[in-house]
């Protein structure tokens, strides 16, 4: 009869309720880690950037809503003045519709170093653009 090691001996014995206590301390942890995350919903200004040879036949944006995603302790610290909102449709060509994504400016740093996540609400605009009308003589 082979002999085990002391340690693998130990390590197997009742390893069913060893691997049900891990998963249970991990199902804890993971609960307490995402337990006090919370979201704060704040509406910010959002600048339109426009082409330059076309004009906007329908309604352009002028807030858009953040989502700020974290510990609820540290995002209602967040001052929602840092965060900058710009849609850009400079690159339209054509008249028709357009769409463009929200681009959000701020630290991303301070943001990422305390566990904090952004999301604008839409994430992007469509916006119909024509040439502009001519004037009558």
């Amino acid at each position: 009869m082979i002999r085990r090691n002391k340690f693998v001996q130990t390590l197997m014995y009742d390893w069913v309720a060893k691997i049900c206590a891990l998963v249970l301390a991990l199902l804890l942890y993971l609960f307490g880690t995402y337990s006090n995350l919370d979201t704060r919903i704040v509406n910010i200004p959002v600048e339109v950037k426009l082409p330059t040879s076309l004009e906007a036949v329908s309604t352009l944006p002028s807030t858009v809503q953040i989502h700020i995603r974290g510990d609820d302790d540290v995002i209602y610290l967040i001052d929602p003045s840092d965060i900058k909102a710009t849609v850009d449709f400079s690159y339209v060509r054509d008249s028709g519709i357009a769409s463009s994504l929200v681009t959000l400016d701020y630290n991303q740093e301070v943001f990422m170093n305390g566990g904090i996540h952004l999301d604008a609400v839409p994430d992007s605009f469509r916006v119909m653009f024509a040439e502009p009308a001519k004037e009558a003589q």
